[in-house]
């Protein structure tokens, strides 16, 4: 393989069989000019480690699978280039969530938040057609919160979840906020309802770390406050 230069990676490693706390493994890789911090993952498996763990599908930022901490910010491996980050590449888990080997962590909690606040579309049948319409302006009135792909980035950079890990995150009200503004829906209210006890929306400081990890670009601190809105004005 002809490459361009190497790069020094700094993998953070955990085996539960075998260590008791994380280590680090640095490892130099070569690297051609429009690499991806998961081509230099992929390489430095098949090259050097065939033990090394993390999570990919798409490998096209669709899946969200491949979500780490890298070089101290939370970014998908498939979309940062190598050439952004320097000759330096340090690589871990996504922060406050159980590390299951390596770069792979537990989501099961993130999901059981994500489940706890009716993500789906509630609405009664509808006569005639079966089409529920909507203007242009009712659809972009929850477009941005559409495109969440629940890669955790969000939740995971956030300081209030890493003090109070019952906090249901940013991921969460972001796919609560795309349906309570759904001029479809009939099960506002009762969203309104969960993201209102002390573990939903009020736990927010408003740090923007969500909106900076997104890799999606979702105004994430934006639809909290509009979740919080919308508790504190109802009747």
């Amino acid at each position: 393989m002809a490459t361009a230069s190497t790069v020094e990676l700094k993998i953070q490693r955990f085996d539960p069989e075998r260590d008791n706390e994380p280590h680090w493994q640095t490892l130099t890789v070569p690297v051609e000019p429009m690499d991806r911090v998961l081509d230099v993952l992929t390489r430095a498996k098949e090259l050097f480690d065939g033990s090394i763990t993390f999570r990919r599908s798409c490998a096209h930022g669709v899946c969200g699978s491949d979500a780490l901490l890298i070089n101290g910010r939370n970014r998908l491996a498939c979309k940062l280039r190598v050439e952004q980050l320097g000759k330096t590449i340090t690589v871990a888990p996504l922060p406050g969530l159980p590390i299951v080997k390596d770069l792979v962590v537990d989501m099961d909690g993130f999901f059981e938040k994500y489940r706890s606040v009716q993500p789906y579309l509630v609405a009664s049948p509808v006569e005639g057609s079966g089409e529920r319409l909507q203007s242009q302006e009712q659809r972009d009135r929850f477009d941005d919160t559409t495109k969440c792909i629940l890669c955790a980035a969000c939740t995971t950079s956030c300081p209030s979840f890493w003090a109070e890990p019952e906090y249901v995150g940013p991921a969460a009200i972001v796919n609560a906020h795309r349906f309570i503004f759904d001029s479809r829906d009939e099960n506002a209210e009762a969203r309104l309802d969960i993201l209102s006890d002390e573990d939903g929306v009020w736990r927010c400081r408003t740090t923007f770390n969500c909106v900076e990890a997104c890799p999606r670009g979702i105004n994430i601190t934006k639809a909290i406050l509009e979740v919080s809105s919308a508790i504190s004005t109802r009747e």
